[in-house]
């Protein structure tokens, strides 16, 4: 018996724990691209990047599949990134079109720093929300990340360059790893929202700090996380790339000539080498 989309989403979001390793869980199996100690790395991204009500970590983890996905349909990094980037879009789009935004904080109305609104969000059963929008988002996902994937370039951009790809190349990461982290470009598909290369740093720190050397899961309490403590020492607790940058970017070659003239340079090598 076939189960159906919105089943199959909550069942695997009860056993994998998390919204963001639910969704790159998901979409790898519908692209045939498991792996699952990618998967468990990206856990520290639920809850808006460890907790802290960004971008919701359904996006993250499906960001990172259209990546994997991508660089398996071409090895070419300069195609992939920017088919990435355009795939992340249009996942985004999807995303808003269900929920009205794209935060963790607006769409769970929970401050998951805060104790006492973490303990309400769990004992008033508003957690169960999630399991209902991963449910119903879950097919639209899936058709929006193949939708996007599909989508053709007229002019691609020439050598493009993702801040989030830059700092998983920096800390020797493969051309698989810098190609599943390029959607978060700019805050994620260049929305300007949380730091998109924050969040790769989180994300490979946990996959060769913690689970391929202690086969541990890495924290997920942010006061526990070193790449956090020092972006938040380095940018003052500041966390949304439109303020770190000075600006948003509507275009990837407006993002790539800004990376190329030296923007976010400090940031990058910083948590490049934590």
């Amino acid at each position: 018996m076939n189960i159906p989309n919105k089943l199959k989403a909550k069942r695997a979001f009860l056993k994998k724990g998390t919204c963001s390793r639910t969704f790159f869980y998901l979409l790898n199996k519908e692209f045939g691209n498991p792996n699952d100690d990618e998967e468990r790395a990206i856990d520290p991204l639920a809850g808006g990047i460890l907790q802290q009500g960004y971008q919701c970590g359904m996006l993250w983890g499906a960001s990172m599949a259209v990546g994997k996905e991508a660089y398996r349909r071409n090895k070419n990094l300069d195609e992939v990134i920017s088919s990435t980037i355009v795939a992340t879009q249009h996942i985004m789009e999807s995303f808003v079109n269900r929920t009205k935004s794209i935060e963790c904080a607006d769409v769970t109305k929970t401050d998951f720093s805060n104790n006492w609104s973490f303990a309400k969000y769990m004992l008033s059963g508003k957690f169960t929300a999630c399991f209902r929008l991963a449910g119903r988002w879950a097919p639209e996902a899936v058709k929006a990340a193949k939708e996007g994937l599909d989508i053709k370039q007229n002019n691609p951009t020439t050598h493009p360059i993702s801040c989030a790809s830059e700092v998983v190349k920096k800390m020797g990461g493969s051309d698989e790893e810098i190609a599943m982290v390029s959607g978060f470009a700019g805050g994620l598909g260049l929305s300007g929202n949380g730091c998109g290369a924050l969040a790769a740093a989180i994300w490979k720190n946990s996959l060769t700090k913690h689970i391929k050397l202690t086969g541990k899961s890495a924290p997920y309490k942010p006061e526990t996380n070193e790449v956090l403590q020092k972006f938040h020492k380095e940018t003052g607790y500041e966390m949304e790339c439109s303020v770190l940058c000075g600006r948003k970017f509507s275009t990837i070659e407006e993002h790539t000539e800004f990376i190329k003239n030296g923007g976010c340079s400090k940031l990058i090598n910083l948590l490049a080498n934590v």
